[in-house]
């Protein structure tokens, strides 16, 4: 499954709060800019993002991801550090220059980057 993208400074910001070139809200990726649209490796992380809310019945995902979050912010004290040591941006982030890697994905991967 991929996700549909939708070039929209607009709701791009409004989800990120300026913080991203790109965001996932399911079945959606949201990009910043035209020109986004030929990252690969943007794309690769943003769908592996769309695989981890499939698997997980979207709503799920957002709360685990919410929470997590706020956790790794109790913990670091550092927006970009919690964000980077979610789980699924874990994920997403080692494996986005593979982009074999959701061909072979196992099912909840992110379970191992916890």
């Amino acid at each position: 499954m991929k996700g549909k993208i939708i070039v929209s400074r607009f709701w791009t910001n409004i989800f990120s709060g300026r913080k991203a070139v790109a965001i996932v809200i399911f079945p959606f990726i949201f990009l910043l800019d035209r020109r986004y649209r030929h990252d690969k490796y943007l794309l690769n992380h943003e769908n592996i993002h769309i695989r981890q809310a499939a698997e997980m019945l979207v709503v799920p995902f957002y709360i685990w991801y919410g929470v997590e979050f706020l956790l790794r912010y109790l913990q670091y004290k550092k927006f970009r550090q919690a964000y980077l040591n979610i789980s699924f941006e874990r994920e997403a982030y080692r494996n986005e220059k593979n982009l074999h890697y959701l061909k072979n994905r196992r099912f909840w991967a992110f379970r191992k980057y916890f």
